[in-house]
């Protein structure tokens, strides 16, 4: 596969275009986006997703919607919609609010400027953390040359390269990488889909696991350190991510070897005391009882689908920020990491 960059959003023209990533890894198509209703539905329905990248998708919603109608109501309707797309990741709602505070300092007629500003300043920030993310956590695992991933944290998941897998691109360019293996991430497959395909467009050796392989391996000796992603950590340092990342967490505790996390600033959220205050997003059931549209039980069969789970702080070796790392990640240091 070539390697130029993945876009996964872009502004112009007056619209958003947006990757869909449910289409690949076999279709490379681009949703052309003018409303906030528009990408509210493309990040409910996960054709963009990643917690930093639904954050700068939402502020460009705003952006779009106060271009349309610049009144305080259009504003306030535009960030009610985005906002409920997703409730978990706290990148959202920081940047609806970052916008919409901008713009409403403003008069009626610069809002909408103010707010495409303002959402353009977001990507940029984020994709400057994604670089130092990737610096400070390949500093972190100069020594770990086979890394374990979950789910897809790459540049479909964040402007840049990414968190995770930026610390993963990061340690190839090194050449400090023997080996990535990243589990499939049932229900909807984000790590067979979506990883494997910008891990090949890296050209880093990969293999692909499902995702009850991965607890074996580690207590086989086979990974030297698991790295993953983040949708939200408390203040107590507990991580809301894809679930299935708790059970990587605890095989890695019990094989003694470094469990990662990676995320910019902007997914700390100080008011959430702990992660048993942090919403978990149900999804649908068919989610579970399909795969590309082929059954994979009865039809009836009652499922549930959480789309996160919540792994406690004790269980994470690191937090890695592009303001540096909490480690461990606890109260103290990650209110030093807010401060910096």
């Amino acid at each position: 596969m070539r390697a130029d960059p993945i876009r996964a959003v872009r502004f112009e023209g007056g619209r958003l275009l947006a990757l869909d990533q449910t289409r690949l890894p076999w279709e490379e198509r681009e949703l052309e986006l003018r409303t906030a209703e528009q990408i509210a539905s493309a990040i409910a329905r996960l054709q963009i997703r990643g917690a930093p990248l639904i954050g700068v998708a939402a502020a460009y919603g705003l952006a779009l919607a106060l271009a349309a109608d610049a009144s305080e109501r259009s504003l306030a309707a535009a960030r009610a919609t985005l906002a409920n797309a997703r409730p978990t990741a706290v990148n959202l709602v920081h940047a609806l609010d970052l916008v919409a505070d901008a713009a409403l300092k403003a008069p009626p007629d610069e809002r909408a400027a103010v707010a495409l500003a303002t959402a353009q300043a977001l990507e940029a920030r984020e994709e400057e953390a994604s670089e130092a993310i990737a610096a400070h956590g390949a500093d972190l695992l100069a020594s770990a040359r086979r890394l374990l991933t979950h789910c897809n944290t790459g540049a479909l998941a964040a402007p840049g390269r990414g968190t995770a897998l930026a610390v993963i691109a990061e340690k190839a360019a090194r050449g400090e990488l023997e080996l990535v293996i990243a589990t499939e991430s049932r229900p909807l497959l984000q790590g067979s889909r979506l990883t494997i395909y910008e891990l090949a467009r890296l050209g880093i050796e990969h293999r692909l696991i499902v995702d009850a392989a991965a607890a074996s391996l580690i207590a086989a000796g086979e990974v030297d350190a698991v790295i993953v992603g983040c949708d939200r950590v408390a203040a107590n340092g507990d991580v809301a991510n894809k679930v299935g990342t708790y059970p990587l967490a605890l095989a890695a505790r019990a094989a003694g070897i470094q469990m990662v996390v990676a995320g910019p600033i902007s997914t700390i959220d100080p008011a959430m005391p702990s992660g048993a205050q942090i919403v978990i997003e149900e999804r649908d059931a068919s989610e579970v009882r399909l795969a590309r549209g082929c059954e994979l039980t009865l039809p009836d069969t009652r499922c549930r689908n959480p789309a996160f789970d919540i792994t406690p702080a004790e269980l994470v070796s690191a937090l890695v920020t592009e303001r540096g790392i909490a480690c461990p990640p606890r109260p103290r240091s990650i209110a030093q990491l807010l401060r910096s």
